[in-house]
């Protein structure tokens, strides 16, 4: 395409060079990564891609800029393939929409090791240090469709859950200050849910990743099966073909 029908099109060549240098950034980022936070800097990127650091100081704000970026990459790399997960589902099964939604979480992961401990896993905390957005950013984005299914469970009348004050008074103020960051409108007792279930989903994504039971448990997708038809009648439902 010549330079005049690129600027027709709406993208420039120089563009279309930046859009190629933010991927082989985002790649080589994660390669980096890979082996550890403490080798991870922009000049160790930017000899991977081939550019000087000062190129790459022109879209980032150093390190902790990079940090930030590839956790966003990651992130909305985890929430693209979870959305198309529950798009292929019926728009009226939400059971189907959770267990959809819940095993594209378990693939991702299981085919990112990497990328996992650094969005959920042990190199968290050194990311979670590098900007204010980063702490919240799965928590909206994950959390956040989570709550939507929940949201329409609860205004079906689906779910049983416990008053307020049936909660421990530690636990409910923290379980307010999640509701009120990312689903406003539920009660306290509908995220109580949500929590419960991430706490059964978290352990099962970090057997898969970390492989702790591999000598025995090699194919992890039976225990999945197993944990997500115990979570989905928890919630009042029956599980859907896939987890029986």
């Amino acid at each position: 395409m010549s330079e005049a029908a690129e600027n027709a099109a709406g993208v420039t060549r120089r563009e279309r060079l930046r859009q190629q240098l933010m991927r082989d950034v985002m790649a080589a980022a994660r390669e980096i990564a890979a082996e550890g936070l403490e080798g991870f800097t922009l000049t160790a990127v930017a000899r991977k891609v081939g550019v000087s650091p000062p190129a790459l100081y022109r879209y980032y704000d150093g390190k902790k800029g990079l940090i930030q970026a590839l956790y966003r990459d990651l992130t909305e790399e985890l929430m693209r393939e979870v959305r198309e997960a529950v798009e292929r589902q019926d728009e009226d099964d939400i059971a189907a929409q959770l267990y959809a939604s819940t095993k594209a979480v378990l693939d991702w992961s299981v085919a990112n090791r990497e990328g996992f401990n650094l969005v959920f896993g042990a190199t968290y905390p050194m990311i979670a240090g590098s900007g204010e957005r980063i702490p919240r950013l799965i928590s909206e984005e994950l959390g956040g469709m989570y709550g939507r299914l929940f949201g329409r469970l609860w205004r079906q009348g689906v779910l049983t859950y416990p008053a307020d004050e049936e909660i421990a008074p530690e636990l409910r103020d923290q379980l307010k200050t999640y509701r009120d960051a990312i689903t406003p409108d539920l009660p306290v007792g509908v995220v109580y849910l949500m929590i419960t279930c991430w706490r059964q989903i978290y352990g099962v994504l970090t057997m898969a990743v970390n492989k702790h039971l591999d000598f025995a448990i090699d194919d992890i997708e039976p225990l999945f099966n197993d944990m997500f038809g115990g979570l989905i009648r928890l919630l009042g439902l029956e599980p859907p073909s896939q987890a029986r």
